[in-house]
């Protein structure tokens, strides 16, 4: 969809300690074959931080940029993939008591790897049958054990613990929101689920997490190629409704944010396809960081903005994909 009038106005992340990839091989945390293709240097570990704690971090750093407050945020989404720290408990909640403190709607949102364009989508949809008003959209993430193994739970990708967050507004900001596309296709949900039955609790039948399990029973029953060509077709139509929306091709882009992925699984699924060089997008950073979740795309754009890497009359464009089902794609022009 084309978008009109809203804005990025503030960013923040929180990103804790850093464990490099030859130092977890060195303690036996890794063996090298599992980071052989990935080319990541380092992921951002945290020690004793939970996930919600984290967002609240990177939140009050936006918020402060955009200078947002209280009466002007009224929406809260915070996206996640993994356990925020406490059970049946609303972390969206605990986001708005610790920052903004005040009676607006506050979400969490559950699209994996895809939930933060997923909350963008959402959010410019409500600012904009409410203009003048912000939201503030969180993602945080905490990857460990016994849950979730960063090297081998998704083999290929090592996983980072952090929050990012953003301030979308109607009232102006650093960066205009141009276009923003989200597709599905639910016919690949089985690739994170595979053919165990549903349990009675967490990790009742897994643990720690184990993707690829999953994904070679849907590769027996449905075969590879199928769920290869699907997927690449989603990602596809995504990005080019986005592009068409915003009146451009991807070789317009001065910037081009990917998911933090491995380097291998970027170059089949995103540099080759696309054609794109890693100089133009976030790699050089996201190697040192590791995939945080659904927190990839606000994180980046973080990095650009605080870096100086981004400047005005600037074109980025923001890839996201969630479990391989869910695909997204936003494009931002710098004011």
């Amino acid at each position: 969809m084309r978008v009109k009038d809203v804005f990025v106005s503030g960013n923040g992340v929180r990103l804790p300690s850093t464990l490099t990839v030859e130092n977890a091989i060195a303690s036996g945390e890794c063996e090298p074959k599992l980071v052989a293709r990935t080319d990541v240097e380092s992921v951002s570990v945290s020690p004793h931080e939970s996930a919600a704690e984290m967002a609240v971090e990177a939140a009050r750093v936006a918020l402060a940029r955009a200078g947002s407050g209280p009466d002007d945020v009224d929406l809260i989404l915070h996206a996640t993939t993994y356990h925020q720290g406490q059970d049946l408990w609303p972390v969206g909640s605990y986001i708005q008591r610790e920052t903004v403190r005040n009676s607006c709607l506050a979400l969490e949102i559950r699209q994996m790897s895809n939930g933060g364009l997923a909350a963008m989508d959402l959010a410019v949809s409500y600012l904009t049958a409410r203009p003048g008003r912000d939201a503030l959209l969180t993602s945080s993430d905490r990857f460990c054990l016994p849950g979730i193994d960063r090297w081998r739970t998704d083999p290929g990708t090592p996983y980072g613990d952090g929050a990012s967050a953003i301030v979308l507004s109607t009232r102006g900001g650093y960066a205009q929101l141009l276009s923003l596309a989200i597709n599905a296709d639910s016919d690949l949900e089985p690739l994170h689920r595979g053919d165990v039955p549903f349990g009675l609790a967490p990790f009742s039948h897994r643990i720690p997490v184990d993707f690829e399990e999953a994904k070679h029973t849907f590769s027996r029953e449905f075969g590879l190629s199928y769920g290869i060509n699907k997927a690449n077709a989603g990602q596809a139509l995504a990005v080019e409704q986005a592009l068409s929306d915003a009146d451009m091709k991807i070789g317009d882009a001065d910037w081009v944010i990917l998911p933090h992925f491995g380097r291998r699984r970027l170059d089949v699924n995103y540099l080759r396809p696309y054609d794109l060089d890693p100089e133009r997008t976030t790699w050089s950073w996201s190697r040192t960081v590791g995939h945080l979740g659904a927190g990839d795309q606000f994180a980046s754009l973080d990095h650009l903005v605080q870096s100086g890497k981004a400047t005005s009359g600037q074109r980025i464009v923001m890839f996201g994909v969630g479990a391989g089902y869910s695909w997204g794609c936003a494009v931002l022009e710098m004011q």
